[in-house]
């Protein structure tokens, strides 16, 4: 078996909980309003995590690792890329939904296509930081579980807010 086999089942397990996640929102009488509530002036809310992991699995799926294939939402990654600002223009839930269901096959397709082959080289995109492809699959691992900690403690905050 691969190594990029190999680690899809944590990368789905992730996924899972992160699902679980936005589906305890769901329950909610307001999701909307729990995934737009934000813990301080400026800080991500629920909405802000989600998306922002779904746009970081599409850039590297793209721009990062497949320069040829267009970022299917440019207008989201602008707005949720690393280093912006939480605005009150939360997706949906739906939408929440879709884009982590859209973002990740496109990122499996991509890996897919890379293969083992790959895992050493260094892509052009992401040269100046010296991470292989290797490099990104250890990143993308880390990746959701730390916004996925950060959307669930938000949602304890708001549950618990005075």
């Amino acid at each position: 078996m691969s190594i990029i086999e190999t680690i899809i089942p944590l990368y789905e397990l992730n996924r899972t909980r992160t699902l679980g996640l936005l589906d305890k929102v769901l329950a909610e009488p307001n999701p909307r309003e729990v995934l737009a509530w934000q813990p301080g002036p400026g800080r991500a809310h629920i909405g802000w995590q989600l998306t922002h992991i779904s746009v970081v699995e599409e850039m590297f799926a793209s721009e990062r690792l497949a320069p040829h294939k267009a970022n299917a939402f440019p207008d989201l990654t602008a707005r949720f890329k690393f280093g912006t600002t939480a605005d009150q223009n939360v997706p949906s839930p739906e939408e929440l939904r879709r884009l982590l269901d859209e973002s990740r096959t496109h990122l499996l397709a991509t890996l897919r296509e890379a293969g083992d082959a790959r895992l050493g080289e260094i892509p052009p995109a992401l040269a100046e930081r010296k991470l292989t492809v290797r490099d990104v699959l250890h990143i993308l691992g880390w990746h959701e579980p730390h916004h996925q900690g950060q959307a669930h403690i938000t949602f304890n905050l708001y549950k618990n807010r005075s």
